[in-house]
């Protein structure tokens, strides 16, 4: 994975996954994980449905549901990995490390490099006032 890790737009993901398995993937940037789900796509077409009614799903004729299912549920199971994944890297770089003097070097919202003179961070305008030195959000409600 790269040194910078940006926000990513998990229903986005979850959208380009519907769309086309592993599609979202790529969006991610998780290169072998995309060809992984295309890769399994591909096993269960082959081993699990009947060629006939892969064909007839890719002219566009009507096919039961059922037959085709398997395919449905690999395609399913992407769209739930990619949104997750998705989520896990946007939290990833909310809870970037701050640096040794304990001042944040990476925005807690977009995980971009933060330049030290500024209060927000000048790539996603993020106020840093409302993060503590480890990057958690203050609750200001309870003071």
């Amino acid at each position: 994975m790269s040194d910078t890790l940006s926000q990513k737009r998990p229903w986005l993901a979850a959208l380009l996954a519907v769309l086309a398995t592993g599609l979202g993937h790529l969006y991610l940037r998780r290169w072998r994980r995309a060809v992984g789900w295309i890769a399994a796509l591909v096993a269960v077409s082959v081993l699990f449905v009947d060629p006939g009614t892969v064909d007839a799903l890719l002219a566009g004729n009507p096919v039961d549901p059922l037959t085709i299912a398997p395919i449905a549920v690999i395609g399913g199971f992407s769209v739930v990995d990619a949104y997750l994944l998705a989520s896990a890297q946007n939290a990833l770089a909310r809870r970037r490390a701050a640096t040794d003097n304990g001042e944040l070097a990476h925005c807690p919202n977009c995980g971009k490099e933060l330049d030290d003179d500024l209060e927000f961070c000048h790539w996603c305008s993020t106020d840093l006032e409302a993060f503590g030195e480890s990057g958690d959000e203050i609750d200001t409600e309870d003071a």
